[in-house]
């Protein structure tokens, strides 16, 4: 009895033991569950490209990235963008904002330097030459700023006339050179079957502002852009402004009377189908004209106004890529976010995947790119001058006077003289502002 008793006391003896040497090392596993989550880093990484193919891409480096690091997990959000460019500059002004965010290049990623929350990623490139030396430094350029460079360029693109060569072949057209020439090439479109020979879908109003954007840099003197685009001495009163207006009013002419019903994804679906023979497109678009293996297209850049003062050879377009906050409590990781999506292999991925040209050496190859992809390389790299979109460029309520206005004389409701007035009263009251 005795025995028994003490074998039963031994039994209770190590129960207990094992309980607590349970509660010690982690214990239920909810206990368990909490002391992992308490392990684990959280980056917040914002975009602007929720759709696909580049939705897919980033799902894919996001869960690469945290499996080459565990105890990582990357709260991922995107939205299109116009709500991206007015959430993220609410998230910058904010104690919110995200650890890695995309941003587009020039003024619009010079406004977010303003806030004081974005990280001067100089040490990046001069720390990593290794890394930093594949990128294509000219499109580092536009995300510097009083010497301090403060975001790594993903993507470059630029804007130009697409067009069916088909079209232009049975049409007898050469590449216009000149205002006049285009305008001849959409008469003679238009008389050869087209009843509509240009497309835009005018619902986009980012869409004109890249119109109206290229036509002002080709129409104004530089120096008159160079203190209208900033907020404080905007004026706008060159009389170039309303040509250029006049111009985009006849190009609208040749649009068809569903261009303002429609958007710009399924105007490049007209384009893409054979219907309309011109758009004006971005490069980054390349890949979705695989979609028709007939379809046989080149491109052609804005032509020059014979009365124009900007140079006729400046390419529209500018880089986009990445930035990094300066209050967020893992930058040194952040860091290391950026460099992985931003190298050799995964750049080589996102050219394969979504189609667009990357700011890597070489990420682009025959293989690997959709048809007319290195000819672009060669168009943005070899361009004589850049100009950035006119919707970043520009303060956005200016930027939104010029773009509505044009949707507005595209419904036939205002004239180019009441839309510049609107876009003179907006610039006035940001001088009011200060």
């Amino acid at each position: 009895m005795k025995r028994t008793i003490a074998a039963i006391f031994v039994s209770v003896i190590i129960l207990l033991a094992a309980a607590c040497n349970s509660s010690t090392s982690g214990g239920s596993p909810d206990a368990q569950a909490n002391d992992k989550q308490a392990d684990t880093v959280t980056l917040k990484f914002f975009h602007r490209w929720p759709s696909e193919p580049r939705n897919s891409y980033f799902n894919s480096i996001v869960k690469e990235f945290e499996n080459q690091n565990p105890g990582v997990k990357i709260e991922m959000e995107a939205v299109l963008n116009d709500s991206y460019k007015e959430k993220i500059k609410v998230l910058v002004s904010s104690n919110n904002i995200p650890d890695v965010f995309t941003s587009w290049s020039d003024t619009f990623a010079e406004n977010l330097v303003s806030s004081g929350k974005v990280k001067d990623v100089s040490s990046m490139y001069s720390s990593d030459p290794n890394w930093a030396n594949n990128i294509i430094p000219s499109q580092i350029k536009p995300f510097t700023f009083n010497g301090k460079t403060y975001g790594v360029p993903f993507t470059m693109d630029g804007k130009a006339f697409f067009y069916n060569k088909k079209a232009f072949d049975k049409a007898g057209l050469q590449k216009p050179k000149t205002w006049e020439e285009l305008i001849a090439a959409l008469d003679k479109l238009k008389s050869s079957g087209y009843d509509t020979p240009l497309i835009e879908g005018l619902q986009n109003t980012w869409a004109i502002s890249h119109y109206l954007g290229t036509m002002t840099q080709r129409m104004i003197s530089p120096d008159v852009i160079a203190k209208d685009y900033q907020a404080q001495t905007g004026q706008f009163t060159d009389p170039g402004y309303v040509k250029v207006l006049e111009y985009w009013d006849k190009l609208v002419s040749y649009m068809g009377p569903n261009a303002t019903s429609i958007d710009h994804e399924a105007a490049r679906n007209l384009f893409i189908a054979e219907k309309v023979p011109v758009m004006y497109m971005q490069f980054a678009e390349l890949g979705y004209l695989t979609k028709n293996a007939d379809l046989q297209f080149d491109f052609f850049n804005f032509p020059a106004f014979a009365e124009g003062k900007g140079n006729p050879a400046a390419l529209t377009g500018a880089p986009e890529g990445f930035m990094i906050s300066n209050v967020g409590k893992h930058q040194e990781l952040a860091e290391k976010f950026v460099k992985f999506i931003v190298s050799p292999d995964n750049a080589a991925k996102f050219q394969k995947d979504a189609g667009a040209m990357t700011v890597v050496k070489g990420s682009a190859t025959a293989d690997n790119s959709p048809k007319g992809t290195l000819q672009a390389i060669d168009v943005i790299l070899n361009a004589t001058e850049t100009s950035p979109w006119q919707d970043n460029a520009l303060n956005i309520t200016v930027a939104d006077a010029f773009m509505k206005g044009g949707q507005s004389m595209a419904a036939k409701s205002k004239t180019p003289q009441q839309v510049m007035d609107d876009v003179q009263k907006a610039a006035k009251a940001l001088h009011n502002a200060k």
